[in-house]
């Protein structure tokens, strides 16, 4: 039996997160980033200690924060022996190095530790190269990093991924083998493709949305499958697809990455080989924690990022998930102010958001099964529509 004096455990690293309050961006919304900023530390395996926030038009060019704030935080960084600070925006090369001359500690900015949460999460061999790439893409301007050696030997968040020694730091060396990342994604991107080809006469739905809001949990439960899923941010790398029946009509259903604020984009431009089934989806089916404060800015930073990837127009329809978690305060009736975000109910919502939705939305619960019926049979009348279309001598199958 081990002797617990001895063991090897590896201790959690321990991190602060800062963020900027700027003319864009309010208090309130840079609490909200913080937060995401530590769920994405927790999911890395940190501990997120302490926050830091700092009010200025826009950030310091030399440092992210002014010289007082930098002093503030270095001070907390010794006296309470802090591994890693996190900031919530990517910072320049610059910034990096002269941060890092400051604090004598890592420095992550929210790009490469989205990065390296992919690295950790990475299981197939197209999710590692796709993974591989960006960071390297990432790294190219950031070779004189002032850790780099010392630390790439320790491991931890940040670490993960293309080791640095340096040989391999050399620049030339960095784009040839950026070189032939590209030739391998492209190599999978044609195996893929004949993949796609061959099923390409069924009707094709994916599932999308902002990451942890449920994806893997409604494939499980349509597909009658079991995709890895958890309650951490990035737990689906991979596109996993699906053959699903329905009375009789059958389809392919795809669980995709989850999209987050400030995706790196390289990281996108990587993942486009796997992005594909979103573009070439038939129906895309959009699934949204309502029991998320932001659940509103969320569905646009899908939007918005969908609309990057594919500019056609396809059928797209919003599934609120997680009923069973959404609560809200109650106004007392007497209350004259008006109704705020807060104070609205489930059924404020509905009807907000039916009136609002061009297409057909649906309230549900994955994991308690909650509105499931009601949720399958839009979903199998929004295929069969389309079937019906594409083929019309085949609607025996009805």
């Amino acid at each position: 039996m081990q002797n617990k004096n001895n063991s090897t455990a590896k201790v959690a690293e321990r991190a602060v997160l800062i963020g900027l309050k700027t003319k864009d961006v309010t208090e309130s919304e840079v609490n909200e980033y913080l937060d995401e900023l530590a769920f994405l530390i927790e999911t890395a395996g940190a501990i997120p200690e302490k926050r830091f926030t700092q009010k200025l038009d826009v950030p310091n060019t030399r440092t992210f924060v002014g010289t007082g704030k930098l002093d503030e935080i270095k001070q907390y960084i010794e006296e309470n022996e802090i591994d890693l600070a996190c900031f919530d925006d990517e910072l320049t090369p610059s910034q990096l190095r002269n941060i890092e001359r400051e604090f004598n500690i890592k420095i992550l900015d929210r790009t490469n530790l989205i990065l390296d949460i992919f690295a950790l999460r990475a299981q197939t061999a197209i999710a590692k190269t796709q993974v591989e790439l960006a960071q390297y893409q990432y790294l190219l301007p950031r070779l004189t990093r002032m850790w780099t050696h010392l630390e790439r030997q320790k491991g931890g968040i940040g670490m993960r991924g293309p080791g640095e020694t340096e040989i391999e730091t050399d620049r030339r060396i960095i784009r040839d083998k950026i070189t032939r990342l590209k030739e391998q994604l492209e190599k999978i991107d044609k195996q893929k493709q004949l993949q796609r080809k061959n099923r390409e006469q069924m009707i094709r739905v994916a599932l999308v949305g902002y990451t942890n809001v449920g994806k893997s949990t409604i494939m499980n439960l349509i597909s009658k499958s079991d995709v890895f899923a958890e309650n951490k941010l990035f737990a689906t790398l991979d596109t996993t697809v699906r053959k699903v029946v329905i009375d009789n009509l059958p389809f392919l259903l795809s669980d995709t990455v989850g999209f987050i604020r400030k995706l790196p984009h390289n990281l996108v431009e990587s993942f486009k080989s796997t992005l594909d089934e979103v573009r070439e989806a038939d129906i895309l089916l959009h699934i949204v924690d309502i029991s998320h404060s932001s659940f509103e800015d969320q569905i646009n930073t899908v939007t918005t990022t969908l609309s990057e990837i594919d500019k056609t127009e396809k059928p797209t329809y919003l599934i609120f998930n997680k009923i069973d978690s959404f609560s809200y305060i109650k106004k007392d009736e007497d209350d004259l102010t008006p109704k705020t975000r807060e104070n609205f109910s489930l059924d404020d919502l509905k009807e907000t958001w039916m009136a609002k939705s061009n297409n057909h939305c649906v309230f549900i619960s994955a994991k308690e099964r909650m509105n499931y019926d009601t949720f399958k049979a839009m979903l199998y009348e929004k295929v069969k529509e389309i079937h019906e279309k594409r083929y019309p001598h085949n609607q025996f199958l009805y």
